[in-house]
């Protein structure tokens, strides 16, 4: 019994970790406006992208994917995990402060209807004010899974295939629904990549693992205790 207890508090404690990118998002909010006076990435191109509302569904999936797919990492190979998570952590720190220095604005279309799809995309609308775009994190953080994919030691073509399909639709989505524009999306993968291949040749999910290690595992603390007891005993 105890060495299932250890091992379950082994697997689920490093997701704790997780913690830091909502913790971070509160930085997103912050931003989230025209203080700072914001720019146009427009291209024609996106002028000419049409408005497609059923792409809602996987921009609001990428909250699941993202979640389950750290955690996918976390039970399968530990070291995958930290290198994933500390390029998301970083990625989202260096998109803030982009933003802060370089805020852009997507413009979006006039809503029409009361339909299912129509309600969502106003549903995001409502959450999310057009700016922090460049580059998109949606992107950022949805490309850095397949870098974390494609390092996986027990890769294969299913879980290959549902991280690549569910990427694909997320970055379609950001441009279809209007919430970003094609050079966010550019800018995103080229951010992303630059800083998973620095963590990845760093070794800085170590400082992970280091922040792990220095709390007492349970199985210790409960040898000390018996420890305890046998002195006290004797």
């Amino acid at each position: 019994m105890l060495t299932i207890i250890q091992n379950t508090v082994r697997n689920v404690k490093p997701l704790c970790l997780m913690l830091s990118i909502p913790l971070l998002n509160i930085i997103y909010g912050l931003l989230n406006n025209t203080d700072r006076g914001v720019y146009s990435m427009v291209t024609d191109l996106d002028l000419h992208t049409p408005f497609l509302k059923i792409f809602v569904i996987p921009y609001l999936i990428w909250y699941f994917f993202i979640f389950g797919t750290l955690v996918f990492f976390c039970f399968k190979d530990k070291k995958l995990y930290y290198r994933t998570l500390t390029a998301v952590n970083l990625g989202l720190l260096a998109c803030y402060g982009i933003y802060f220095i370089f805020q852009t604005h997507v413009p979006r279309p006039e809503l029409v209807g009361h339909d299912f799809l129509t309600k969502l995309v106003a549903l995001v609308y409502s959450n999310d004010q057009p700016y922090n775009a460049f580059p998109s994190i949606h992107v950022l953080m949805s490309f850095l899974m397949i870098k974390g994919i494609n390092k996986y030691q027990g890769k294969n073509y299913l879980n290959m295939s549902m991280v690549y399909l569910n990427v694909i639709l997320i970055i379609l989505s950001t441009v279809f629904i209007k919430q970003h524009v094609i050079l966010d999306v550019f800018a995103a993968i080229v951010l992303g990549s630059l800083i998973f291949d620095l963590v990845f040749y760093a070794n800085m999910e170590e400082l992970w693992a280091r922040l792990r290690l220095k709390t007492p595992s349970l199985g210790l603390l409960m040898k000390k205790e018996q420890k305890s007891n046998s002195t006290f005993r004797v």
